[in-house]
């Protein structure tokens, strides 16, 4: 058990392990049963790293979302995604892709054909951010971001590269709709990072190595997402190498209800959404037939 001063330290949560089939797991962060959000993240999941033989592959058929973004990072690999407005982009190591759901999208993920041809190797992350209620229902779109429009900054043994939101003065040209930050942060052994109090929720996934809390006794490692209490001053203490995954920002108004792939202030928008994708209402992803089912259809009967 970590122990940790409350002071500075509001949780510290363990992924659960989930296998989404043909040996492809998961940690999956948030939602937890000790907390469901940080800022307006609602979901984070740590995936990898996987190594795929020949003939082997990622295939995430098409799925549907309605209100939120999905936040996609690779640390290693490539995965290709398609859409239902008719986006196909390859994210590679360093890249990102920002999906907004809105008030519906549907969309693929899977390896691409050098990988199922010759083997390969997928690591990253994906986070899904929940809309504010008034984009809720907004146009789906995409954005993809090259590794090399990824915001930097480096200094004192610390490596930042901002994926969404802003943070230490730097701001990412992905559209979020909400205040929020999520940045890789790479730290040298011994090297110090402060994360600044001007978002409210503020959280540290522990990618690789071990870091601490100055001023507090315990220390975290892999695989910990670390939970600030708001205002707190934090300055985080690599012990050994580090990569560590920043996020959080402004909490949203309004409870968030989640089921399946469906986020909602409104339970009966999700129910919607979900009778609509029993029924094939939803656009399709061009050029692909696969269909993946609900998960339980029966609490989504017609009335």
């Amino acid at each position: 058990m970590t122990l940790f001063n409350s002071a500075e330290v509001e949780q510290v949560l363990l992924p659960n392990v989930r296998d989404l089939g043909d040996g492809f797991q998961v940690r999956r962060a948030l939602p937890s049963a000790q907390r469901r959000m940080v800022g307006p993240f609602i979901f984070l999941d740590s995936f990898g790293p996987v190594t795929f033989r020949a003939g082997e592959g990622l295939d995430s058929r098409p799925h549907p979302h309605i209100g939120l973004s999905t936040l996609t990072y690779l640390i290693d690999g490539e995965i290709v995604h398609r859409d239902s407005e008719g986006y196909v982009q390859t994210i590679s190591p360093g890249e990102v892709n920002l999906m907004t759901a809105g008030r519906g999208i549907v969309h693929s993920e899977r390896s691409g054909d050098l990988v199922r041809a010759s083997g390969g190797t997928v690591f990253g992350f994906q986070s899904w951010i929940a809309l504010p209620l008034r984009y809720e229902e907004t146009k789906p779109g995409f954005q993809h971001l090259a590794a090399a429009d990824v915001p930097q900054m480096e200094g004192e043994g610390a490596t930042l590269r901002l994926i969404a939101g802003s943070l230490h003065g730097l701001r990412s040209s992905t559209r979020t709709f909400s205040d929020l930050f999520n940045a890789d942060v790479a730290l040298r052994d011994g090297a110090r990072f402060a994360i600044s109090a001007e978002h409210v929720e503020r959280a540290v996934y522990v990618v690789s190595g071990a870091i601490e809390v100055a001023g507090q006794t315990g220390r975290f490692g892999q695989d910990q997402l670390v939970v600030f209490k708001p205002g707190a001053e934090i300055v985080l203490l690599a012990s050994g190498a580090a990569r560590l995954m920043v996020l959080g920002g402004e909490p949203l108004g309004e409870k968030r209800h989640i089921y399946w792939n469906f986020v909602s202030s409104s339970q009966e928008r999700i129910a919607q959404a979900a009778r609509d994708w029993r029924d094939r209402r939803f656009p399709g992803v061009p050029g692909e037939t696969e269909f993946t089912p609900l998960p339980d259809a029966r609490l989504f009967r017609a009335a």
